[in-house]
């Protein structure tokens, strides 16, 4: 399944799977639209990679402040963890 995102307001939703395949794409049409996001949906998506977490964190780091993230779909928080990245995806201190 190919990967989208749809802005609404200050929430990015994501549906697909978040993964190398989907990434370049992907960060091509967010990098240019997320100032004021302040939420990711999650909750369509299939699965999430190294490379689709790594998308989800730098989006998080440029929206210029916290975001909050609903739905967990498969390898988000095993990922999250192993980065050691907080709830809203950013680094832990």
């Amino acid at each position: 399944m190919t990967a989208t995102c749809t802005r609404q307001d200050d929430t990015l939703t994501f549906s697909g799977t978040l993964d190398r395949a989907a990434v370049a794409g992907l960060w091509t049409q967010l990098q240019k639209s997320v100032a004021g996001v302040r939420r990711f949906d999650l909750s369509a998506v299939d699965g999430v990679d190294s490379a689709g977490l790594a998308l989800l964190a730098e989006i998080a780091a440029l929206a210029g402040g916290p975001v909050s993230v609903q739905g967990h779909p498969a390898g988000l928080d095993e990922l999250r963890t192993a980065y050691r990245l907080q709830d809203d995806l950013s680094f832990a201190a």
